[in-house]
């Protein structure tokens, strides 16, 4: 049984097929679930989500698209709830994880850490360019411990975002 309250992050970046899985296996990670609102890349297509799961699948490692988690969220009318942020994209997700419809997602992905160890993934190489860090937020709130892969054997912890307020398991992002 995986260890229920740790959780990885990783960009898949443009690294081949062949390393990606050499890092996804130095943390033994069973699960990849790929939060990307849409699962393909023009420029890394070994990425698209049937080719990414094919290539997974031959190497024992479980796949999931979970698109509820996915990015490209708009900032809700009149919302000056996670104005800290400058971003507008990111200033979307906030808002976005304020939903039911995140909360479902993320209970979801939670579950799927009770049986397997697992990995979100994203494009982006470093978290704090991707939703993924504010989903690495919301799981250090839920009781997490959160790495953040960087290469083969290479991850940092995930630290909560400086700026995140946190009341309950409720996170905002104000000025």
């Amino acid at each position: 049984m995986a260890n229920k309250k740790i959780i990885y992050t990783i960009g898949h970046s443009t690294h081949t097929t062949r390393e990606f899985i050499q890092i996804l296996k130095s943390f033994n990670i069973q699960l990849l679930v790929d939060i990307r609102h849409y699962p393909g890349s023009k420029y890394c297509p070994q990425f698209g989500k049937a080719r990414l799961r094919r290539n997974l699948l031959r190497n024992k490692i479980n796949y999931l698209h979970q698109v509820e988690l996915g990015g490209r969220r708009h900032v809700e009318k009149g919302s000056l709830l996670n104005i800290g942020w400058r971003s507008l994209q990111f200033r979307g997700y906030a808002d976005y994880m304020q939903t039911k419809e995140f909360k479902a997602a993320l209970k979801e992905l939670i579950k799927s850490c009770k049986e397997q160890t697992v990995a979100i993934m994203c494009a982006e190489a470093v978290p704090w360019r991707c939703h993924r860090s504010m989903v690495g937020d919301a799981l250090i709130v839920n009781g997490f411990t959160v790495l953040d892969i960087f290469a083969k054997e290479k991850a940092r912890p995930h630290a909560l975002t400086t700026f995140a307020k946190v009341s309950g398991k409720k996170i905002t992002y104000p000025l």
